[in-house]
């Protein structure tokens, strides 16, 4: 049987990860303290490992396919193959910023003001251009973790990546600059990509996981309806497309579905209630596949 090593990333990114695997249809079981999830297809083998090492992994073929962030892809300066984007982080569906952050009293207003400073990151390398791309020339060190400590007392500022800025703030840290947004990349090796299985393969997950994706914050609505108050009930209804409409045994009556952003079922509905509509559903959504 043909198998697709797969890597999935351990910690801030795992929970979501699995989620999104589970919402894409592929089951996934991890005992805890195991890094070698169970998934419920068996051309699937999973391995949970750190989201800065799946690059290197990929690259050099220990991997056929791997989610991790551009940012370390970005810093490992791997020669991969990116197949997709997801729009997903740790809590929510967002990009994640590398952000200069110097404590609330310092003077740093610019990264010009970093020259001759010294800077703690996970995120050396693409730190280090950064800075080269705007002619500074300060110590950058990498840091072992907890970087948000080490600012003013080890170093005069932190490059650090942040999703809500929390951590920052509560830390009494301010961002001075973005370095760079990154979101969640699949990623594969030349070799695997040129293997028609195994990017056949890749592409399938792929889909569903971007199907899943697209499912985040929308649900189904389904009613029954009076046809005459069809025109009134069609301006007032967003829809990916134009909605579901199909005749009912009742004669005059039809049925409608569409799709719709969560955070507006609550006003639409009262709406389509007061326009003649009749049964009203609301349904939850794994997938939307265009």
């Amino acid at each position: 049987m043909n198998k697709l090593k797969l890597g999935l990333p351990a910690g801030s990114l795992q929970n979501s990860t699995f989620e999104i695997f589970n919402n894409a249809g592929f089951k996934i079981r991890c005992p805890e303290r195991s890094y070698f999830p169970t998934i419920d297809d068996d051309e699937i083998e999973a391995i949970l490992i750190r989201a800065q090492e799946i690059p290197r992994y990929v690259e050099e073929e220990v991997l056929d396919m791997g989610l991790t962030g551009k940012d370390w892809i970005t810093e490992t300066g791997v020669d991969i193959v990116e197949v997709a984007e997801l729009l997903y982080a740790k809590d929510g569906l967002r990009p994640v910023r590398l952000v200069l952050a110097v404590p609330n009293d310092s003077p740093v207003k610019s990264v010009k003001d970093l020259e001759g400073k010294r800077i703690a990151t996970e995120l050396v390398e693409v730190t280090r251009q950064y800075l080269a791309k705007n002619n500074v020339k300060a110590d950058v060190e990498f840091s072992w973790g907890a970087t948000e400590v080490k600012s003013p007392k080890l170093v005069d500022a932190i490059a650090e990546l942040t999703e809500t800025g929390n951590s920052l703030r509560a830390n009494n840290l301010r961002i001075v600059e973005t370095i760079l947004e990154s979101t969640t990349r699949v990623i594969t090796n030349k070799k695997a990509w040129q293997d028609p299985w195994k990017k056949q393969k890749i592409e399938n997950i792929v889909m569903l996981l971007k199907g899943a994706l697209m499912a985040e914050g929308m649900v189904g609505l389904k009613m029954n309806l009076p046809e005459t108050k069809l025109p009134e009930v069609i301006t007032i209804i967003p829809a990916l497309k134009r909605p579901t409409i199909s005749p009912l045994t009742e004669k005059g009556w039809i049925a409608i579905e569409i799709i719709i952003n969560e955070h507006e079922v609550r006003e639409l509905i009262l709406k389509l209630k007061q326009a003649g509509a009749e049964g009203i559903v609301e349904y939850p959504l794994n997938k939307i596949i265009l």
